[in-house]
């Protein structure tokens, strides 16, 4: 089965080729790229859209693409990640500077979470968030999770430290339903 998932705002589904464009802008703004590797051209953009959904294919999850629905529009990348050697089960976020500042992130997130924790069985996840990022800090805070250790990221990014925030499925399932 061949999940999307839908906010009051938003459409989360996989990532196909009709993406490009938006993922492509995402990717080459530097304001947008500061924290999460940086700027990449077409190509590399390219690359890395057709490894969240090779990832689909062989894990069984990853980020979704976040779509505005009322207008169709590629707004970012969140979901569920876990690539080899990651320092834990994340749900991570992305969205374009031009829906910065709507809530979108915390909505996609939350579905996300939701979608991690319900449906993927996961019991804990974690969002690696550079110090710097205090914008994904108060996104992870928004959604419960707590700062926990630093640590590395794998090859190719081992020169990234992180923050690795996270809380616990049952922390996740008491705070929704409060």
């Amino acid at each position: 089965m061949i999940p999307v998932l839908t906010t009051k705002r938003l459409i989360l589904r996989l990532p196909e080729a009709a993406d490009l464009d938006g993922w492509a802008a995402f990717s080459a703004d530097p304001e947008t790229m500061a924290y999460l590797g940086g700027v990449q051209s077409r190509a590399e953009s390219w690359r890395a859209l057709c490894t969240m959904r090779g990832a689909w294919d062989i894990r069984g999850f990853a980020m979704f693409s976040v779509i505005e629905r009322d207008t169709g529009r590629w707004v970012g990348r969140i979901g569920p990640w876990q690539p080899e050697g990651w320092p834990g089960r994340e749900v991570g976020w992305g969205v374009a500077r031009e829906f910065a500042g709507r809530g979108y992130a915390h909505e996609a997130a939350s579905a996300a979470m939701d979608y991690a924790f319900d449906v993927l069985g996961w019991d804990h996840v974690i969002h690696t968030i550079d110090p710097d990022n205090t914008r994904s800090a108060t996104l992870a805070r928004r959604l419960g999770s707590r700062m926990g250790e630093r640590v590395t990221l794998p090859p190719p990014l081992s020169d990234h430290v992180v923050d690795a925030w996270g809380q616990s499925a049952d922390e996740w399932r008491a705070r929704r339903e409060a």
